[in-house]
């Protein structure tokens, strides 16, 4: 029977088994889990403020140490991301440092302890771009505008949702109580993607038993020497570096906005704490709705087209705030801007992937949200000093400028071929 068989000619290949659709959904889930924390800190800065005595300027250094210590994070996340096989357990580490420290800035009355705090938050957020993003892209290469759109929209979901949360919570409890709640949905997410994608690997090849399919998006590993000469060659790529100097003033933009337009709303307009988390809500709704949109149409139209459109009705939006003041009309301008804003996340990092080698993702996206990190560090500080001088309506002046700064430096993006993914 066994000489009848070894006749019959060689065996088929086995197809490589497609990635279930369900991790994309747990990254997303964990990616809105990471924005809920600092969205629901955005709403209790003046809250927290005026408790301590706080000027505009030293709430803006309280944003300014979280993003600090995200950008000296950043490049060395890339590298343990690049070096490390499990995906999955980076993830859920990421998820349970950034939630933690807010637990534990509910027992401080120290604004030294405060800015502890959040700068451990930042070092926890560098994880989890690094490595969710590429891996999203190479486990999916003929869907990746699809599901880097989706694992935005969970970010936005999460920006979105949690004002409404810890403005309805607001109305009944302390601002510490409100902390202390907010840890639990983070841990349990976390625990969940230890469970479910705890042994997500990538870069497995040389380990594959024989005659077992091995998925399409692994890449050989690689040693600490090869990953250094890759490093210094990313540092050297033009793309890389003029798209993560744009994101770096886009993020000067959205996160001073974050930072001032809920100090806006409550101390200028006198909106109570639900009616302030509604509208941050609606900046993040809108937000929502066009990261699939922007996605769909960078891949139709170019990532450059999309990216100078959104940018430049983002600047348009942001002077016609400053120009309303404390009119009515301020409000409906936010979920405008919210839709430009936000349209272009997906796209810059899909671009990015485009442009830089496969097996430096973890890398290239770390340097990305290293430079965003400086940008949003940076910007609430300014901010601050602005409103301190002049009041809070100078800042969106301030912001109109730096995004049209974001689009310039994507005018001189070269015009090269997309990397084999």
């Amino acid at each position: 029977m066994s000489a009848v068989l070894s006749t019959t000619g060689p065996a088929a290949p086995v197809e490589p088994q497609r990635p279930a659709f369900r991790e994309v959904w747990f990254i997303t889930i964990g990616h809105a889990l990471t924005h809920w924390y600092p969205a629901t800190f955005y709403l209790l800065l003046p809250i927290i403020g005026n408790e301590l005595g706080l000027s505009f300027s030293q709430i803006g250094l309280i944003m300014t140490c979280q993003y600090v210590a995200g950008a000296v994070a950043n490049v060395p996340g890339g590298m343990l991301v690049d070096t490390v096989g499990r995906k999955g357990l980076l993830m859920g580490l990421s998820l349970f440092w950034v939630g933690f420290p807010y637990l534990l800035m509910s027992f401080t009355h120290s604004y030294l302890m405060l800015l502890g705090c959040v700068a451990l938050v930042g070092v926890g957020n560098s994880l989890w771009h690094p490595t969710a993003i590429p891996t999203l892209a190479r486990r999916f290469p003929e869907r990746k505008g699809l599901v880097l759109s989706l694992h935005g929209m969970g970010g936005n979901a999460g920006d979105a949702v949690a004002p409404l949360v810890v403005g309805a919570l607001l109305a009944v409890l302390s601002w510490r109580q409100v902390v202390v709640l907010n840890v639990i949905p983070g841990l349990v997410v976390s625990l969940m993607l230890l469970v479910f994608l705890g042994t997500l690997r990538l870069g497995s090849k040389q380990n594959a038993k024989p005659g077992t399919a091995v998925a399409a998006d692994d890449v050989p590993g690689q040693t600490v020497a090869e990953y250094l000469r890759g490093l210094r060659a990313l540092f050297s790529n033009r793309s890389l570096v003029l798209l993560s100097t744009s994101g770096a003033f886009r993020s000067m933009t959205q996160n001073a906005l974050l930072t001032f337009l809920p100090l806006f709303l409550a101390r200028e307009l006198h909106y109570a704490p639900l009616v302030v988390g509604g509208a941050m809500a609606a900046l993040q709704i809108a937000g929502l709705v066009a990261s699939p949109v922007a996605g769909h149409l960078s891949d139709r139209m170019g990532r450059r087209s999309v990216m100078m459109t959104s940018m430049a009705m983002t600047a348009v939006v942001l002077v016609f705030m400053a120009l309303a003041g404390k009119s009515t009309a301020f409000v409906y301008f936010i979920a405008v801007l919210g839709f430009f804003l936000y349209a272009i996340r997906p796209v810059i990092q899909a671009w990015l992937l485009e442009v830089t080698p496969k097996n430096m993702g973890g890398s290239s996206i770390g340097v990305l949200f290293g430079a965003q990190s400086l940008g949003a560090a940076v910007a609430p500080l300014l901010g601050g000093l602005i409103a301190d001088q002049w009041g809070l309506s100078a800042t969106f002046y301030f912001l109109a400028g730096t995004i049209v700064c974001a689009n310039l430096f994507v005018l001189l993006m070269p015009n090269v071929e997309p990397q084999v993914r």
